[in-house]
């Protein structure tokens, strides 16, 4: 089995370009592009959902998978959306529904008290029943903006400040986001972990 070879459990596409963008060394094949059958995230966990994700992207293809389960996490909403980030207005919500009902759920809640951070959870597997899975976690602090502002990215991207910039996450050219966000971060880790464990060896 070749190990730079993995398939990818998601269907979303601003996720499948970052994680292709930054393991541009590895042949990653999305789970679309393998038949892979979506199964229903029942986590109450980023780790439970990546987890379920990539055990059922590796028994159905035999590759070693990789998944991301990640989401938004409000303060001033008590978490929410946390895990239902993709669907947090529901089950065939889009974008921008996800982020107008943020908006509207922080209401009048001044700039200073919105804070929220980007969760990523990364999974990596090399089999279906790996006991030793790889989990790498990236964490981006910011705040929810008042209103949208931005055309790059994908999800809240829009609504997320980020302190460190001065602008949105959606304002923010795509190998900047990707050296310094949630996904980003992980994906590092990651990237770390195999120059230890595929590396040749001597």
């Amino acid at each position: 089995m070749d190990p730079k070879k993995v398939v990818f459990a998601s269907g979303n596409v601003g996720k499948v370009r970052e994680v292709c963008q930054i393991l541009s060394e590895f042949t990653v094949f999305t789970q679309s592009q393998l038949n892979v059958p979506e199964i229903e995230e029942t986590g109450h966990t980023f780790l439970e959902n990546a987890l379920l994700k990539a055990r059922n992207a590796s028994l159905h293809t035999g590759l070693p998978a990789l998944s991301d389960d990640s989401g938004l996490v409000v303060d001033a909403l008590g978490g929410a959306p946390g895990v239902w980030s993709a669907r947090y207005a529901g089950p065939s919500a889009n974008d921008r529904e996800n982020l107008e009902k943020v908006l509207l759920g922080l209401g009048d809640v001044p700039f200073e008290k919105r804070t929220a951070r980007f969760v990523c959870v990364l999974v990596y597997l090399t089999s279906p029943r790996d006991p030793i899975p790889v989990v790498c976690q990236g964490i981006w602090e910011g705040r929810i903006t008042l209103s949208p502002s931005g055309e790059n990215g994908f999800g809240y991207d829009p609504i997320f400040f980020v302190p460190t910039h001065g602008c949105t996450s959606a304002q923010l050219a795509p190998e900047v986001k990707n050296a310094i966000s949630h996904r980003g971060q992980a994906l590092q880790l990651l990237t770390q972990h195999f120059q230890k464990t595929l590396r040749p060896q001597d």
